[in-house]
């Protein structure tokens, strides 16, 4: 099978390789899925595409048309292909729904320690060799109440971690998980409640039209004065300009984010010779109390390797007419 895959970085290549392992013939590309590179999987089976790419009818429909027959999607979200396109055309799909939840779990929980414990700006302080501890006051995480909106497989171990340090656990999910309850002391509630009594929140929820702008002025306005508010799950869950309102207020004492609704064509790449035209993303970066990741939290090798490994396994399982437990319905 040849397969075209597009949006390739170098942190991923050698992964993608070796799961491969010659089995197919690999067109590697740089380049984002849209409507002008689109013509690069001419004469290909499958393409493999990424967070950023661009898999909407219009495209789908050229894919068709060049004969590609399956998408393969390393990411668990699948926000950015048009699902039902994509069926009516006969091309199937896959996704990676877990490839590695502890990564993700444990980036969040140390977003949390380094905007609690100021530990980006005290670095910067002692390489200009400023050992002063004012303004670095943080707080004790134990007994502090956490609210988990999402209890997937992430969700489920950011539970297990913060329980861990003696933290109260509020979750919110239209799928309730009841063995966290008796696990971890941990309670269901809805959102209203959890945003009002949490001293932090986290976002483990996927995306789609229920959940865009979840957190939005009127939420925010819920939260308690001077909230932690983690957002790691998909830029799109926060309005943004509502965040930095809440910022600059004070309703928001901490924000730490991962991924940004507004990422395309910023995260990933380098801009350090650029002028950043992202007025929101300008103003974000002046912030002493704002952590900003460019969706780091999954990078780990453990994730990379089954993140390489599944997709190609949903790949050989399409082909063979087989069905495939991670193929989106």
């Amino acid at each position: 099978m040849k397969i075209a895959i597009f949006n390739v970085h170098n942190w991923e290549r050698d992964y993608l390789q070796n799961a491969n392992n010659g089995k197919h013939s690999l067109k590697m590309l740089d380049t984002y899925l849209s409507l002008d590179t689109v013509d690069l999987a001419k004469g290909c089976d499958a393409i493999c595409i990424f967070t950023e790419d661009n898999a909407s009818a219009p495209i789908l429909d050229r894919l068709h048309e060049l004969g590609v027959q399956y998408v393969a999607l390393r990411s668990a979200g699948f926000n950015n292909i048009d699902v039902p396109h994509a069926k009516k055309l006969g091309i199937r799909m896959a996704r990676v729904p877990e490839y590695s939840p502890y990564a993700i779990a444990e980036f969040t929980v140390g977003i949390m320690l380094a905007l609690n414990r100021k530990l980006v700006r005290t670095h910067y302080r002692i390489m200009e060799m400023n050992f002063s501890l004012n303004g670095l006051v943080g707080f004790d995480m134990n007994g502090k109440t956490v609210g988990i909106i999402g209890t997937g497989k992430i969700g489920r171990v950011v539970a297990k971690i913060l329980h861990g340090f003696g933290c109260k656990l509020l979750l919110y999910d239209i799928v309730e998980d009841k063995s966290l309850v008796e696990k971890y002391d941990a309670t269901y509630t809805d959102l209203d409640a959890l945003c009002q009594q949490s001293d932090i929140i986290t976002l483990h929820a996927p995306l789609n039209e229920k959940t865009h702008h979840l957190i939005d002025a009127d939420r925010i306005s819920k939260m308690k004065k001077g909230v932690m508010l983690i957002n790691a799950g998909r830029g799109g869950l926060v309005n943004t300009q509502d965040v930095i309102n809440g910022l600059k207020s004070g309703q928001i004492g901490y924000f730490g984010m991962d991924v940004y609704e507004e990422e395309k064509g910023l995260y990933f790449e380098d801009h350090s010779d650029d002028i950043l035209q992202d007025d929101a993303m300008a103003r974000l970066m002046t912030l002493r109390n704002v952590l900003i990741s460019s969706h780091q939290a999954f990078l780990t090798d453990t994730a990379l390797e089954n993140i390489s490994q599944i997709t190609f396994d949903n790949l050989e399982c399409m082909e063979k007419g087989n069905a495939c437990k991670n193929e989106i319905k």
